[in-house]
């Protein structure tokens, strides 16, 4: 992965998502200089001049989409909104929960990202899927062309423990399965995104919950194909997307972008500080994530995280990626989520190598490997 600060990994890591969400290196060079002497210091300290930093350009980006909307160029205008949006989304998701201003980052984020879907005429919808009693927000993909007649194929994709549905959608993925002719829903699930910070829901260790609500709302939907839904997450979406193919037998297929078999057990590592962190401020903000008033009650919890026992339950293709060199999961966490998984008729294991690449923590290091091997695999399935 590449360590624009060399001595801070979740730093680095945030520079690697604005680049793998189409940040461009020139801006980011500008953002980041002022804060080298910064990163030294720790995960935790200077994370509001990161913030600052990050958002002071966002800010001016949208004021040259602006005056390129009144100049008429809607199009110029859209590709600045949408790298404003991930810059916006970087720089929130690296604050404390109790940090105030991030609330007013996030929503700059959001509607930015609307902004640039609207301006760059993408094939996109923003939707709310109805969850018990609540919701949450998603935004569907759809590929170009003409729709087949029964509907496009689908994939459901979640995020993992810090990410947000805005990030997905410009991840790549989706893009690579719309070019396959194939939709994808990516979703703001319980705990993570809108739903968390807006709406006060937390994450939930039994995923079918969510997921099957996300295919219910498919289902109701003309424009794609209720026979053809799979399920996919990255990260810790590793653990939710095979738990929700386990339970919710309407998934035709899954396919992690990162494994994450026993979550729960790897927090007790985190402990001890083994391994790197995504997000600082860490302990704060899975208790954020899970809605746990404390440290004691998130680790009496986090056991739950774990597919030991279930991934058995697996009967549709099964896709397993890992990488070589990631720093957060360690492979010996991810290899029992192939090998438990014996009742699926198609599974398989692809480890990313630092050779080819996506190697890191899910694919930091060039998303774009993973994203085509995964639509590649979803398309000779779905």
């Amino acid at each position: 992965m590449f360590r624009y600060f060399p001595t801070n990994y979740v730093w680095s890591l945030s520079v690697s998502i604005a680049m793998n969400c189409g940040g461009q290196i020139g801006e980011i060079e500008q953002i980041c200089a002022p804060l080298r002497d910064l990163a030294d210091e720790g995960d935790d300290a200077g994370t509001e001049k990161f913030f600052e930093s990050w958002c002071d350009f966002a800010d001016g980006l949208v004021a040259q989409a602006e005056q390129d909307l009144a100049d008429g160029h809607p199009l110029s205008a859209g590709a600045r909104y949408a790298r404003a949006s991930v810059y916006y989304l970087v720089a929130e998701r690296m604050q404390s929960r109790h940090y105030a201003p991030r609330q007013e980052a996030y929503r700059k984020s959001v509607e930015t990202f609307a902004l640039a879907i609207q301006h760059n005429r993408e094939r996109a919808e923003l939707v709310e899927i109805p969850y018990e009693g609540a919701s949450f927000p998603a935004v569907l993909r759809l590929p170009e062309g003409e729709r087949p007649e029964t509907g496009w194929p689908v994939m459901v994709f979640c995020n993992g423990l810090d990410s947000m549905k805005e990030m997905l959608y410009r991840l790549g993925l989706p893009a690579e399965l719309a070019r396959r002719g194939i939709a994808t829903l990516c979703v703001d699930q319980p705990g993570t995104g809108a739903s968390l910070r807006e709406r006060g829901l937390p994450a939930v260790h039994d995923s079918e919950r969510w997921a099957g609500a996300a295919a219910d709302h498919l289902e109701s939907r003309g424009d794609v194909d209720p026979a053809r839904i799979g399920m996919s997450g990255v990260s810790l979406g590793g653990y939710y997307a095979p738990r929700a193919t386990a339970y919710e037998k309407r998934f035709k297929l899954c396919a992690t972008w990162g494994a994450n078999h026993d979550w729960g057990q790897l927090q007790q590592r985190r402990l001890q500080r083994e391994g790197e962190n995504p997000v600082p401020h860490y302990w704060d903000h899975v208790q954020w994530v899970f809605g746990k008033n404390s440290l004691d009650e998130f680790m009496a919890f986090a056991p739950q995280m774990s597919l030991e026992g279930i991934v058995e339950r697996i009967t549709v293709p099964f896709l397993v990626t890992h990488g070589q060199d990631d720093r957060q999961i360690p492979m010996e966490l991810a290899l029992p989520q192939y090998e438990n998984a014996v009742h699926s008729p198609d599974r398989q294991l692809k480890v990313f190598t630092l050779a080819e690449g996506g190697s890191s923590h899910a694919g930091a290091d060039n998303e774009s490997v993973p994203a085509n091997y995964i639509a590649d695999w979803v398309a000779d399935r779905l």
